[in-house]
């Protein structure tokens, strides 16, 4: 069995088993990078964006490392390269986790508890719950499941498809370092910069993907392809734009605007402006939405790692 059905079988396989368990409730791969990167954080923090490119090289460069180390170990055995893979793709890919907390947020607006959606809310995003009504938290709700489904599957699934189980473990320690310090806090402003602009240069592929994706997956492609050629560029993050525009084309809905981020109010473009406004029954839509781009970017990336494979022979 060659490297390339090695890495499409390990690969279904991991994404499968996200569908079927998603995220083990204790000992997350992801939070024990979590625990070591703030770890690194306290040793090496200094106002200044040198020691931040350390610390995000230092962070990522030992997750790339250990993926390599590991892959580079079960080389000779096909099954074992099958299986590493599809533990890696299980451990950094989160489409299940994040269909979950959507799905609970909208049964929550559904059933009129806006208070357990603003409670649960926080799980998803960043978003200050207090300062939205239902309609507003759908709102938050559909915009994190558009950008999410390029951070916590799409990107992984390209980055995996890039350079195996190196890629998977390297995009999901950058995407985890921009959480973690890549904000425009005082404290981080210069110290997290490296980690957010690697988190671009890496998301920037996902991101057109999943805005590709999301266009032929979707209920309304032309508006899909209209709202992305329309706004993505009026949004602040150059991956998110194209996203949250194609999800909101596609859906039919208005995205962006105003909103609230610790305290900070953000006057954000609306994205789609042709749309209506987010409905509850919207969160579901998106789900199901992000879900179909989820299989379409399995497919895509493994077809596209067997032909660039096959024609290097």
């Amino acid at each position: 069995m060659g490297a390339d059905r090695c890495y499409a079988y390990g690969a279904a396989a991991g994404l499968l088993g996200d569908l079927l368990l998603g995220d083990p409730r204790r000992g997350h791969p992801v939070a024990a990078f979590g625990r070591a990167a703030g770890a690194v954080e306290r040793a090496l923090w200094h106002d200044h964006r040198g020691w931040g490119a350390l610390h995000t090289a230092v962070c990522a460069g030992g997750a790339v490392a250990l993926g390599a180390l590991t892959a580079r170990a079960v080389r000779p055995s096909p099954a074992a390269s099958a299986a590493l893979t599809a533990v890696a793709t299980w451990a950094v890919v989160g489409g299940t986790s994040l269909a979950r907390e959507a799905r609970a947020i909208g049964r929550a607006l559904e059933a009129g508890d806006v208070e357990a959606a603003r409670a649960r809310l926080p799980h998803l995003c960043g978003r200050d719950p207090q300062a939205l009504d239902a309609d507003g938290i759908a709102r938050a709700v559909v915009e994190s499941v558009a950008e999410n489904t390029s951070d916590a599957v799409v990107g992984a699934l390209v980055w995996g498809a890039v350079a195996g189980v190196p890629g998977l473990l390297g995009f999901r320690a950058v995407n985890t370092l921009d959480a973690m310090v890549g904000h425009k806090s005082p404290r981080l402003r210069r110290y997290g910069w490296a980690a957010a602009r690697l988190d671009d240069v890496a998301g920037w592929p996902g991101a057109r993907l999943t805005a590709v994706l999301a266009a032929l997956g979707g209920p309304d492609p032309r508006g899909a392809v209209r709202a992305w050629r329309a706004d993505a560029g009026k949004h602040p993050s150059p991956n998110a734009g194209p996203v949250e525009a194609s999800f909101a084309g596609a859906l039919g809905v208005r995205l962006g605007g105003t909103l609230s981020y610790g305290g900070r109010v953000e006057h954000r473009p609306v994205l789609n402006g042709t749309g209506r406004a987010v409905r509850v029954a919207d969160v579901d839509r998106a789900v199901r939405l992000s879900r179909r781009v989820s299989l379409l970017a399995l497919g895509v990336t493994v077809a596209a790692r067997r032909l660039v494979k096959g024609r290097a022979k």
